[in-house]
């Protein structure tokens, strides 16, 4: 099961999202759901979007879909950076960075440590 924390830093303009675990379809449903909820009072072009992907799992390829398309939503929101930061994983580094591209997400920065 997959979990998500979000929090909004309207001083620092920086909305975080810290995800755990392996994602089913329904966990991804409800975290967009929620991000939806966390943009819909802020305006994103304003902010930075840095998601902590150290305790995530690779995806799952039935989950890979619902991915892209977050990759997609976070391009249109029109963020002005998105930052991911993993463990050093170069699998979930490589599916990530894979996505990114498909998707059109030119200021992703994918962050190893």
């Amino acid at each position: 099961m997959g979990k998500f924390i979000l929090k909004t830093d309207s001083a620092k303009k920086v909305i975080d999202i810290e995800l755990e675990g392996t994602f089913t379809e329904e966990d991804g449903l409800k975290s967009i759901q929620a991000y939806k909820e966390t943009i819909s009072a802020i305006t994103p072009a304003d902010y930075q979007l840095q998601i902590d992907c150290r305790k995530l799992n690779v995806t799952a390829p039935e989950v890979v879909p619902l991915l892209e398309g977050c990759f997609i939503m976070f391009k249109s929101d029109g963020f002005v950076r998105v930052n991911l930061t993993l463990e050093n994983n170069p699998v979930l580094k490589m599916q990530l960075s894979r996505l990114g591209r498909k998707a059109g997400l030119e200021n992703l920065e994918i962050i190893s440590v």
